[in-house]
């Protein structure tokens, strides 16, 4: 058989390899594990900029590669809901039929023309050449054609457009502007109160980046010593917190590499020193940690007891979480053990403390600066799951604690079902114990409510939303 002549080359120009963009590309490699493997971005991001900083070459990371990336990954993650709205308006399929690493590349070029000050020509080239790169020519073509229409107007139009008016359907509104699902939006409302302003300060303040908050260790390191350090400031509440400002990076703080000091939130702190303040009836000698893990709230309160000539038994019961609170708690001065036990099963015998920290595990609504994919993981029947578990710790933390002594049961979610609805279902079921009033022992910080028990706002207090509940044993 004859051979087949081969088919002249249509002209037009020459193909051209895709530049390949390091960082572009490790921001599709987070968001691709943060979708493919249920991580989360604060776990995945740091070891590939640290791989990236290692690289020799052209595609060695500088710091402002860094923040570039870390932009573009917890930017597109936080306005995920409403790059979604904006897309679905571009594309003639439905969301659910676009590949997932297709949304992803669209999800990044729609934050840089939507979310930052990239220009506009550069954030439309630099997504189709990342398309190209990870999903081929063809698939580029797609990219690039939503992207021309998503650059026709800039975010407060899209916004006008994909988001329903807030006089027809309040929620919905808010969750689209403020990029939350629905039901959270119903959820955080419920728990706050209130009209629309206070909400929408909430949701906003949900989607800025945090401060990074270090805590300096009693007994270990002082705050004067971390606001030596560049770009510190006094924390607002807690007399331990040091505030590291945009670009401070915890690594480099002498203290924390020691661990003498440690990052943790404001309100993870104020949750300790109120537990560590309360008045007893009684002896002082033994605190538990009944969910110590990762031991941030352990390492604190370890301190606190030494000060005191109190012994602290840290207990968590997955043991890797348990191993971070051993961690944690290395060159505390006092006295302490960790061990791997499950609270609601508890090895101790009962009336065995004078002080003990149940913070439950939850749905985590109040860290959702920090992990801004969880909104999007969680749904409403998440709470029954939850439920049970964080009545039962609670239950054990009572017959823990000695006549007379004091629990904190703490959780990081702002809804009711996780807060007080927890702690008015297990007192009324035991009697002999009584809520405390929490706020005194937060002093200085404004706008605690009505009490007893405490609830933090990130938009009022700067804080993660942490929640409260000081209850006395009386029989």
């Amino acid at each position: 058989m004859s051979e087949q002549p081969r088919r002249p080359r249509k002209p037009g120009k020459p193909y051209r390899r895709p530049q390949k963009d390091p960082v572009r590309l490790l921001a599709f490699e987070a968001l691709r594990a943060v979708d493919e493997r249920d991580a989360y971005a604060n776990l995945v991001l740091p070891p590939l900029l640290r791989k990236a900083r290692e690289k020799e070459g052209p595609e060695k990371f500088d710091a402002r590669d860094a923040a570039l990336a870390t932009e573009l990954v917890y930017g597109t993650l936080r306005r995920q809901g409403t790059y979604d709205a904006v897309i679905a308006d571009c594309v003639d399929r439905p969301l659910r039929e676009v590949d997932p690493p297709v949304l992803d590349v669209l999800s990044l070029g729609v934050h840089q023309l939507l979310g930052t000050r990239i220009p506009t020509h550069a954030a439309v080239s630099a997504s189709v050449e990342l398309a190209r790169v990870v999903l081929g020519d063809g698939r580029a073509k797609f990219v690039n054609a939503v992207l021309r229409k998503v650059a026709r107007d800039d975010l407060d139009g899209w916004l006008a457009r994909v988001a329903p008016p807030y006089d027809e359907d309040p929620e919905d509104h808010l969750a689209v502007v403020h990029s939350h699902p629905r039901w959270v939006v119903s959820a955080l409302w419920d728990s706050l109160g209130g009209g629309r302003a206070g909400i929408e300060e909430l949701l906003a303040a949900d989607n800025e980046r945090p401060e990074v908050t270090l805590v300096a260790r009693p007994g270990r390191a002082t705050r004067d010593e971390l606001l030596g350090e560049e770009a510190a400031v006094a924390g607002r509440w807690s007399p331990y917190a040091v505030r590291l400002s945009e670009g401070g990076e915890p690594g480099a703080v002498e203290a924390v590499r020691e661990g003498r000091a440690g990052v943790q939130d404001e309100g993870s702190q104020l949750v300790a020193l109120a537990l560590a303040d309360a008045p007893l009836d009684g002896p002082d000698r033994r605190w538990l940690d009944g969910c110590a893990g990762p031991g941030g709230k352990a390492a604190l309160l370890g301190a606190l007891a030494a000060e005191r000539g109190a012994f602290l038994l840290a207990s968590e019961k997955q043991p890797h979480r348990a191993g971070l609170v051993a961690k944690a708690l290395a060159g505390n001065p006092g006295s302490y053990q960790v061990i791997a036990a499950d609270g609601t099963r508890p090895p101790w015998r009962p009336g065995s403390f004078d002080r003990v920290l149940v913070d439950v595990p939850c749905t985590g609504l109040g860290a959702l600066r920090r992990r801004p994919e969880a909104r999007w993981r969680r749904r409403p029947e998440d709470l029954d799951g939850f439920a049970p578990l964080q009545r039962g710790l609670l239950r054990e933390a009572l017959e823990a604690v000695r006549v007379g002594g004091v629990v904190a049961y703490a959780t990081c979610s702002p809804h009711l079902a996780e807060t007080r609805a927890v702690v008015a279902d297990v007192l009324k079921r035991r009697p002999g114990a009584e809520l405390l009033d929490a706020r005194p022992l937060l002093p200085g910080v404004p706008a605690l409510g009505e009490g007893p028990d405490v609830q933090l706002w990130p938009h009022v207090h700067g804080t993660d939303a942490m929640y409260l509940a000081l209850v006395r044993r009386t029989s």
